[in-house]
């Protein structure tokens, strides 16, 4: 089983999502994050789900969605999970 490890970029990403769906909806913030919390625990049996990310094209790198969001991983050498960030799908992706 593949151990999952949130990389501060993607704590901060969560963080400020949360933040910033809480101003409209704090119940809707709750849902949101811990819909997003959850998502990659899948990845612990199964790391190659997701897609790989299309601006990148390493087998390596990839994605789950969850909603309007990307969540970005890489699956390391060791074969544990390395959440990158999570981006919203309507801005410019940057990693």
């Amino acid at each position: 089983m593949a151990k999952i490890i949130w990389s501060q970029k993607a704590v901060y990403d969560l963080k400020d999502i949360v933040e910033f769906t809480a101003k409209d909806s704090k119940k809707y913030a709750r849902i949101t994050g811990n819909k997003l919390i959850a998502k990659p625990d899948i990845l612990k049996t199964n790391p190659y789900l997701g897609r790989v990310v299309p601006e990148l094209m390493n087998k390596n790198i990839r994605e789950l969605i969850e909603g309007s969001y990307r969540i970005i991983y890489e699956i390391m050498p060791d074969e544990s999970i390395s959440i990158l960030t999570i981006h919203h799908s309507a801005r410019l992706f940057r990693l």
